[in-house]
């Protein structure tokens, strides 16, 4: 798989088809087992495919609610996050809306302390507080529907959100930025913890993965 290739076809307008092709070709070959990868329940609550990883840039499939997984990823952390990498993502069903979060230095009178996420290859996410005390409030929000291309800087604040009861799912890229950190708000005194990313079994990746096929060709609850 060609990242840039494919970072180029997502900035291009009416491009969904080319994005689709390839998002459908790899599910593909997840659901038929000749891609031998595992699916991760995300502690932001949703099923990752991790597809690619080279150097600084990686290609993910996420689903987000009603997987045909038993049991469907939950979140365990604080939904309110920033990247260390730029995302573009492409909706390949349903519907999933960004609420940015203005985040403002104020020491004196804060809401929330900054967390490090410090994810390690081993599946394990150490939480650590840093000494940034910080008060926030809701931005903007973006919503995009299927076929739609959105980006995310990395540092941004923001909350990831599907409908309640909804389903959809996205075709993630990613690339890294040296010297930034994935980071979380959390409460004011709370204290550095580990957070497990669970691992699906290569019969419920298979399954999840013609789940998302499935939807991906026929939208439609």
């Amino acid at each position: 798989m060609d990242h840039r290739q494919l970072e180029q076809a997502m900035s291009r307008p009416g491009a969904a088809a080319e994005v689709f092709e390839t998002a459908t070709s790899v599910l593909e070959e997840i659901a038929s087992g000749r891609r031998g990868l595992r699916a991760v329940r995300h502690p932001l609550g949703f099923l990752c495919f991790p597809v690619e990883r080279v150097g600084d840039r990686g290609v993910c499939v996420h689903a987000f609610g009603g997987e045909a997984d038993e049991e469907a990823a939950k979140p365990t952390t604080s939904p309110v996050h920033s990247h260390s990498w730029e995302l573009t993502s492409c909706v390949l069903y349903g519907a999933v809306g960004n609420l940015r979060v203005r985040v403002v230095e104020r020491p004196a009178e804060p809401t929330h302390r900054v967390f490090e996420v410090l994810s390690h290859p081993s599946g394990v996410d150490e939480i650590q507080p840093t000494s940034r005390l910080v008060s926030c409030e809701p931005g903007t929000e973006q919503t995009s529907l299927r076929g739609t291309v959105y980006t995310l800087p990395a540092g941004e604040f923001h909350t990831t959100v599907v409908p309640e009861g909804g389903v959809a799912a996205t075709l993630v890229l990613g690339r890294s930025l040296p010297g930034r950190f994935d980071l979380s708000l959390g409460p004011l005194h709370g204290t550095g913890h580990q957070v497990v990313r669970q691992a699906c079994n290569a019969e419920a990746t298979a399954r999840t993965a013609r789940t998302v096929l499935r939807r991906i060709h026929d939208p439609r609850p």
